[in-house]
């Protein structure tokens, strides 16, 4: 298989992976509207999908392992699908039953992209993780500036905003398969080799101190940035935004996450050591927060500070994945880490942000949640950065 179509198939299920989740803060008011939830309910909606992926994460890489990576990528991509359309039907149980399924399908997306990466593109894992979640990122935009307008184009409320994002998850199921017809023998290979692996008698990843600081990192900039995607739009309404150009603000939010995302592979370049970075670009987010209870007026700047931050600090997330780690395996268990303990801790985001606001009638205390969670993250950056791996080298076990 040629390396274009390679490296466009991972492109493909990178973009499926947001958009059924941010598809859903600019339309929140209406779904509430329409299925009687309140505040609190509508915040667990939204941590539902995080906690499939912290409840999933950790069984990806033995999945993949026994199935191989590239079909259980590929079946995650149509299930996806299936749970997009099935949280679309009318009924609030099919409501959740489809959001735990578009949760679970993209939580074995989310770990083994980073591993397929590694194994790809051993040489240029910054570069490579830079371009595909730059366009995780951009559909993840484009769902959220174009929810709205779809709502009222369609005269159906908000369940054809969420059921389009079906398509795209098709498509990328269709391309991969294409792909997998030049990586069987590899993905037989793959699986053959990890009991090899497993006769180093390599410390448990669950006991390595790197990692933990690489999943903290990431559990904190996920807490942020789905608070927001949740929030953001109804925050900006209850202040006296109008519902679409709140849409617009969050896709501004993540637009500006594709140039911060790509520009910061460049400052990160082929360095091993990136706590300068981790810090560096964690810091606007707690400005944003500050500006944003300070000077609301100014909304949009604090906005574009905000989605700089979350850009580059998600690609330096799952660039640590790679980065901390020495073969394919490692990186799969890392992975498969650091998204369940780091999404079971982002869930507590939008649930806290939930409950924060409907028991003061402000998002005041959840702005600075979120200014402080930002905080942390920066501090963590300067552990998680640090030029270490989470095993050492076989010879020195």
């Amino acid at each position: 298989m040629h390396p274009a179509v390679k490296l466009l198939a991972v492109l493909l299920v990178a973009g499926c992976l947001r958009p059924p989740l941010t598809s859903v803060g600019p339309v929140l008011d209406l779904l509430g509207a329409d299925t009687g939830l309140g505040t609190a309910a509508l915040g667990a909606l939204g941590a539902l999908p995080l906690l499939a992926f912290a409840v999933l994460s950790p069984l990806a890489h033995g999945t993949s392992s026994r199935f191989g990576a590239e079909r259980v990528v590929l079946w995650a991509m149509v299930a996806l699908a299936a749970g997009i359309a099935v949280r679309s039907l009318p009924g609030n149980a099919w409501l959740w039953a489809g959001t735990v399924g578009v949760g679970a399908s993209i939580a074995l997306g989310n770990v083994l992209v980073p591993s397929i990466v590694k194994r790809d593109h051993p040489g240029a894992i910054s570069r490579v993780t830079g371009l595909y979640t730059s366009v995780m990122t951009g559909f993840a935009a484009l769902a959220s500036g174009v929810a709205v307008p779809i709502a009222a184009a369609t005269g159906s409320g908000w369940r054809w905003s969420l059921a389009v994002w079906a398509v795209p998850a098709l498509l990328a199921a269709g391309v991969w398969a294409l792909r997998m017809r030049g990586t069987r023998s590899r993905t037989a290979s793959a699986g053959t080799a990890a009991p090899a692996v497993a006769t180093v008698r390599e410390t448990s990843v669950w006991r390595s101190a790197v990692a933990w600081q690489v999943t903290f990192f990431l559990g904190l900039q996920s807490a942020t940035f789905y608070l927001l995607v949740n929030w953001l739009p109804t925050i900006q309404t209850a202040r006296g935004v109008p519902a679409s150009t709140a849409g617009w603000h969050l896709f501004l939010f993540q637009a500006v996450g594709i140039v911060s995302g790509l520009a910061v592979t460049v400052i990160m370049g082929a360095r091993a050591d990136q706590r300068a970075t981790g810090v560096l670009m964690s810091t606007p987010m707690v400005a944003a927060m500050a500006g944003m209870l300070w000077a609301p007026g100014w909304s949009p700047v604090w906005v574009v500070l905000a989605g700089i931050s979350s850009g580059s600090t998600i690609v330096i997330a799952l660039a640590l994945i790679g980065l901390r780690t020495r073969t394919f395996a490692q990186t799969a268990k890392l992975s498969g880490m650091a998204q369940s303990v780091g999404y079971l801790l982002a869930a507590a985001g939008p649930l806290a942000a939930g409950r924060l606001a409907g028991g003061t009638g402000s998002w005041t205390l959840v702005i600075v949640l979120t200014a402080g969670l930002a905080l942390a993250q920066a501090c963590v950056a300067l552990w998680a950065g640090r030029d270490r791996y989470t095993h050492p080298e076989p010879g020195n076990a």
